[in-house]
């Protein structure tokens, strides 16, 4: 017999729509303690426009906290009837589902229900595949509930899963710069270990632009407070978000910021302005010049020079160009300059060979083919790259700018 949680509860535990990449890759367990963002003005995100920002209560959480143990132990459970011996693999899924119709089956609940809970056990599922080791608190800013409340979510969920080695979150530097010392160190030895911090900018001018809501003397308090604290810090760069005006004066000022705070991780998140933006709307309007794909690699490459620091350099976005600028400063800053270097001095031709096929590989993973309308542009572009026609570029682009859409 399933546990009450499971019975008379939602059957799921509540996600919200992203987490970063490396929590991906680890497959993180995702626990949503707010919903979307309080901010929400940014120019350039999309996440969660026309939604509302709201605080989830500690026994909302503590329930899902509940669903997730109570999941974990009923597919263990049916592992070890299998003999499977506690392995969670697809067969015990299966099982699981099948076993379960009144959770899982369209017959007994409606049909967004049983896919809320079909990802909640996805979740679970490669989140115990994993060791059940890695846990992400969403959405956008969660380290803004009252800190008594976090602490006391943060001793729940270890009580319950001591397998638990990390727990990360977003969270905005306005929020991180107001947060009192004591508070952040008493989250720190709750066991939230980790935050990602969207940076985005070190310059005041491209801040203001975009509305991001902070400023560089904010993201340098906040940096600073965070590692005083002893928290793993993760900083997200955004190259082009100056756009062709701003573009030196972001990079260098970027850096400059960076080097004080001196983060463990900087990853790039290069701008890809997205329709129902106002950024889109600027671009459109000829209000904000995007830059190409050569001058946001250009513009990483003056970021770089001006890095002096020991962090990290993560290139986990699929937004990025080239995934390989990636290395541990400053050791391995040479080596990323000159990959950036080799790309740069590359012919025209192939250049834009290395776009279309990079920005198309990205495209095919998320839509899996491409549409006839779509198909006879990319046909095009290969051709005039191929035959290194004059019009090479301006039909690239034009497939750029439809299949980079896309990306997440």
């Amino acid at each position: 017999m399933l546990p009450a949680i499971l019975q008379h509860g939602k059957g799921y535990h509540e996600m919200g729509p992203i987490r970063p990449p490396s929590e991906g890759r680890d497959r993180s367990l995702l626990l949503r303690i707010t919903r979307n963002c309080p901010w929400n003005r940014c120019e350039f995100c999309r996440t969660y426009k026309n939604k509302t920002y709201g605080l989830r209560s500690v026994a909302e959480i503590k329930a899902d906290i509940d669903t997730v143990k109570a999941l974990a132990e009923e597919l263990k459970a049916t592992s070890w009837r299998l003999g499977y011996r506690g392995t969670i693999n697809r067969e015990v899924v299966a099982a699981f589902i099948n076993a379960n119709p009144s959770l899982y089956s369209e017959a007994y609940s409606e049909p967004s229900i049983v896919q809320r809970r079909l990802e909640s056990l996805a979740n679970v599922v490669h989140w115990l595949s994993s060791g059940a080791r890695t846990v992400f608190l969403q959405d956008a800013n969660a380290p803004q509930i009252r800190t008594a409340e976090m602490v006391e979510i943060l001793n729940y969920l270890k009580e319950n899963f001591p397998s638990i080695e990390r727990i990360t979150s977003y969270a905005r530097s306005k929020t991180m710069a107001r947060k009192k010392p004591e508070d952040l160190k008493r989250l720190r030895e709750a066991g939230l270990s980790r935050l990602h911090i969207g940076f985005e900018s070190g310059c005041d001018e491209v801040l203001a632009g975009v509305k991001k809501g902070t400023t560089a003397a904010e993201h340098l308090l906040a940096g600073k407070k965070v590692r005083e604290a002893g928290f793993e810090l993760s900083e997200y760069y955004m190259p082009g978000l100056g756009g062709r005006k701003w573009s030196q004066k972001h990079a260098v000022e970027s850096a400059q910021v960076l080097n004080e705070i001196d983060p463990d991780f900087i990853r790039l998140r290069t701008l890809v302005p997205r329709r129902g933006t106002p950024l889109y709307d600027r671009v459109l309007a000829g209000e904000f010049e995007p830059l190409t794909e050569d001058e946001v690699v250009e513009e990483i490459a003056l970021f770089l020079e001006h890095l002096d620091c020991h962090a990290y350099l993560a290139s986990d976005q699929m937004c990025n160009l080239l995934w390989e600028v990636e290395g541990q400063l400053p050791g391995d800053k040479a080596a990323i300059l000159n990959t950036i270097h080799e790309y740069l001095q590359k012919p025209l031709h192939e250049r834009l060979k290395i776009q279309l096929e990079r920005r198309l590989s990205s495209y095919l993973f998320i839509a899996g083919h491409l549409k006839p309308d779509l198909s006879a542009d990319v046909e095009a572009a290969w051709e005039a790259v191929d035959s290194r026609a004059p019009d090479a570029p301006v039909k690239v682009q034009k497939v750029l700018d439809i299949v980079k859409a896309a990306f997440i």
